[in-house]
Parts: C-alpha cells; structure tokens; sequence
C-alpha cells in the first residue's frame, strides 16, 4: 500500500475498487440506472459512468429515504459500488442504504494522514478497521 487514513466505520466490511470520485452529490433513484449501475442524469460529472464494483466517493445523496432502497436495489441487481466514502459526514440515506446492503460505508477521513485520491486509483476500504489505503501500482 502507498498510503492509509483513518477514517470513521459507519457500515462494517472491506472491499477494494477503483475510485469513482464526484464532488456532486448523488440522487440513487433519479440519476442511476438501477439495472446495469450506470449514471444516467447528462447534468451530472459522472454522467455515463458505471458504480458497479467501485469505491465511490462522493459528499453524499440528496433525495427521499427511497434512494436507501435504490442502493439496495443496485446490490440486488450486481451493480452496485463495492464500497462508499462519504467526503464529510454520512447521511442517514446512504448510510441506511448501505446497512441494508451490506456495502462497507466510511466517513470522516483524518485529514492528519495525508492520501491522495485519484480517479481509477485502487482504494482498499477496511472499515472494520476504520483505514482507507490506496494499493501501490505494479511496475
């Protein structure tokens, strides 16, 4: 690994998956296909771009309580993030959403430990252990 952080557990687990890094927040029901994972609101910066099996950071989800069920729908459906990092808090939509899903959530990141977050970069989220790493690329 290059670099760890600690970071806050909100919804227990380890997963690892390229980063998908948004500084929009996300509406689960309106904005992502539910069937295949992908972002389908044109105003959005990830507009086209598949969750499935990522690490999404993102500042977290607007919308009703329903998008709680939209995650769970995209876990349903084998295309949802395989892990979430919420850039400040965690709402109660994502984090209900990921509870219900069974997908690793973390909030919080300590700003003490330095990491750098790129698009496409390898993210090892154990929240179980409350660190978020980046894995090293291979040569």
């Amino acid at each position: 690994m290059i670099a760890g952080t600690n970071c806050r557990k909100i919804v227990g687990g380890h997963a690892t998956g390229a980063a998908l890094i948004t500084n929009e927040r996300i509406n689960f029901l309106s904005m992502i296909n539910q069937e295949n994972g992908i972002v389908e609101d044109n105003q959005h910066e990830l507009f086209g771009s598949p969750v499935k099996n990522t690490v999404l950071i993102f500042p977290g989800s607007i919308g009703s309580s329903v998008g709680a069920y939209s995650i769970f729908s995209l876990k349903m459906n084998l295309c949802a993030p395989a892990a979430i990092i919420c850039m400040g808090k965690a709402d109660i939509v994502t984090a209900s959403g990921c509870a219900i899903s069974n997908i690793p959530l973390v909030d919080k990141l300590d700003n003490t430990s330095f990491i750098v977050i790129k698009p496409g970069m390898q993210v090892n989220v154990d929240a179980d252990q409350s660190l978020v790493s980046i894995r090293s690329p291979t040569v």
